[in-house]
């Protein structure tokens, strides 16, 4: 069984003081980064990120159909200077005159037909393009609003890291001024339990929070002061008090 004097021991209690607030400071930064505003968010951009994609495409390919119009009624346009070009010289045969000026006639139709399929095509991609518009304002705005958060929360884990490494310096200083073997014993059980030391009270662990047995509380009665004795419930190291018992 490993010796220490008491006050040595009692000395763990404040070794273990440390690692429970260096525990402390690591489950704050665990909640800090798990922040549900920021998976809410994320999920939220996601959404909006897909809709936006949604709305962008649709705009494209309504600005190519309309680039398509354009293009047809620009050809049925030249066509028809073409024609009337002939036409007008007044050159040919009557009949021929004739079916060009029927030519020029479907020509006009069709010319008619496309622009109204061009307006047509026009107003739908104004009010894609509006609608992808608004829609990049809403992804804009949540990104905004995730910026921020995470803005927050990292200057909340800076804030973190630096009092946890300040716990971890006077942690360090600390267990160098134990003697290795205790600081062995201690050590193992703050690995294996999470606790390394605890005061016993009363006959109460505080490692575990239970009441020693009297069985278990007799056979500490009967150990030397310098005995490093454990908990059998918490496996740490029982720091007696004084009034211990």
């Amino acid at each position: 069984m490993a010796k220490a004097a008491p006050a040595e021991q009692l000395r763990l209690l404040d070794l273990q003081a440390l690692d429970a607030r260096i525990k402390q400071l690591d489950n704050r930064a665990k909640v800090l980064r798990e922040d549900p505003r920021l998976t809410d968010l994320h999920a939220g951009l996601a959404v909006a990120q897909s809709d936006l994609v949604v709305r962008t495409t649709e705009a494209a390919d309504l600005a190519r159909e309309l680039a398509r119009a354009e293009t047809d009624v620009e050809q049925v346009a030249t066509r028809m200077s073409r024609e009337e070009a002939r036409l007008n010289s007044g050159t040919g045969l009557s009949k021929d005159l004739v079916a060009l000026q029927k030519e020029l006639e479907s020509l006009a139709k069709r010319r008619s037909t496309l622009e109204d399929i061009e307006l047509e095509l026009m107003e739908r991609m104004e009010s894609a393009s509006a609608r992808a518009a608004k829609q990049q304002g809403v992804v804009d705005d949540i990104s905004g609003s995730l910026g921020a958060i995470r803005d927050e929360v990292d200057a909340r884990l800076a804030e973190v890291s630096a009092d946890r490494e300040a716990v971890v310096r006077d942690r360090r200083t600390l267990a160098d001024s134990f003697d290795a073997a205790l600081l062995a014993v201690y050590e193992r059980a703050l690995t294996k339990r999470g606790i390394g030391a605890a005061r016993l009270f009363h006959g109460t662990s505080e490692g575990s929070g239970m009441q020693l047995s009297p069985g278990d509380l007799a056979e500490i009665r009967k150990s030397p002061e310098d005995d490093v004795v454990m908990c059998p419930d918490a496996g740490c190291i029982l720091v007696r008090s004084t009034d211990w018992n």
